[in-house]
């Protein structure tokens, strides 16, 4: 068995912060633990290593399984219709659309939803006291300003959310992560996502259920 496939179970203050946001949000097929390719979670010891002293990582969602992101995608795919009028399309059209905010739950493992893989990971910036930084959005927006080069515009410069994203971001990267363009706070490794924007091949396929995940 590689390293690369075994999966960890990431605890709440070793060093990262934990707090899962689809369970506190009531969705039924959410997961309480916070579960994480083991080579993921080293990668994160090193982006919080690199972060400035006084924050730290707070981890909003990492590994799902397939049923949460079924349910995700339908609860979001009536959310994303009405909100960018897409009720004229097709359904084919409308799916690829609503692809680039929330993954088709596809059951093909060599095809997976990023969650599914145990590589992507969403989080936040917080200080000392467990407060999160402004960040100019909230978790799962879909709004223009979610976009992590948003608030990179001229008449942003040097505000506090422009220097909160580059901190994350620069972090994150530095450690080997690649982000979502239209996330600020989505982070992948080893899985599609960050094969295609660092132009190495995928490692992590997906693991759709509970029961499958091999813990470490």
């Amino acid at each position: 068995m590689l390293e690369n496939d075994i999966i960890v179970e990431v605890k709440d203050g070793c060093p990262l912060d934990v707090k899962m946001k689809y369970p506190l949000l009531g969705l039924n097929n959410a997961v309480t633990g916070c579960y994480l390719r083991k080579t993921v979670y080293e990668l994160l010891l090193k982006a919080q290593s690199n972060l400035p002293e006084g924050l730290h990582l707070r981890i909003w969602d990492a590994w799902r399984p397939l049923s949460l992101q079924k349910e995700l995608y339908e609860t979001y795919r009536l959310d994303l219709i009405r909100t960018f009028n897409l009720s004229s399309l097709s359904h084919k059209e409308q799916e690829a659309f609503i692809s680039k905010y929330i993954a088709i739950p596809s059951k093909n493992p060599d095809c997976p939803p990023a969650h599914t893989t145990g590589g992507a990971i969403d989080l936040t910036l917080i200080d000392e006291g467990g407060n999160e930084l402004e960040m100019g959005t909230d978790f799962d927006d879909f709004s223009e300003k979610a976009a992590t080069d948003y608030f990179e515009k001229s008449e942003f410069d040097g505000s506090t959310i422009q220097k909160n994203r580059r901190i994350l971001k620069d972090a994150m990267t530095k450690a080997g992560f690649t982000n979502l363009p239209s996330e600020w706070w989505h982070y992948d490794y080893g899985n599609r996502n960050w094969a295609n924007f660092s132009k190495n091949e995928a490692v992590y396929k997906g693991v759709f259920n509970e029961q499958d995940l091999i813990i470490e």
